[in-house]
């Protein structure tokens, strides 16, 4: 018998993950910082929330939610009196990188167009630079020396050697 299931069916093991070549510790930086990001966003938000200004406490009030959205993807042990927290959790880590980077930046600017406050621009900002970590992990690795010196000498390049003249050539529109 298989385990973990009943019978001669054996149960599906996890997916492996392709390596998308980012190393460790630039995941784990990220996860991090929108961890400890969306800690402080919400405790920013709270302050914000202490105004007269109406749409200073919804974006007090949105920064809340969404630093908590955020610590729910990416630190589903803070959220363990809510039952779904690892389904989601396991949801967002399946998705592309700029995926998140997408969501995370969209999350970050409604809270600072509605009150520009030290607390909401540092809060949002927070958050904001966890997208943009995200979007540099989705733009990948950079290539090795070799490739991109082979790449810079092929000439290659259309447009820049069509704007480019030649010394027995006499630039199109000057008539001497």
């Amino acid at each position: 018998m298989w385990p973990g299931g009943s019978g001669n069916t054996p149960q599906p093991q996890e997916e492996q993950k392709k390596p998308d070549g980012v190393s460790w510790w630039f995941k784990t930086l990220a996860r991090a910082v929108g961890t400890i990001g969306s800690l402080i966003a919400m405790g920013l938000g709270l302050w914000a929330c202490i105004s007269i200004h109406s749409m200073c406490i919804v974006a007090g009030v949105l920064q809340m939610v969404f630093g908590f959205i955020v610590i729910l993807l990416e630190a589903p042990c803070c959220c363990q009196f809510i039952e779904f927290a690892n389904t989601i959790s396991k949801f967002a880590d399946n998705r592309a990188h700029w995926q998140k980077a997408l969501l995370y930046v969209l999350l970050s600017i409604p809270p600072i167009a509605m009150c520009v406050g030290i607390s909401t621009i540092f809060g949002s900002g927070l958050i904001f630079i966890t997208g943009a970590l995200y979007g540099l992990m989705a733009l990948g690795k950079k290539a090795d020396r070799e490739t991109m010196l082979a790449r810079a000498s092929k000439g290659g390049d259309i447009e820049m050697n069509a704007t480019l003249l030649d010394k027995n050539k006499q630039p199109a529109g000057e008539n001497r």
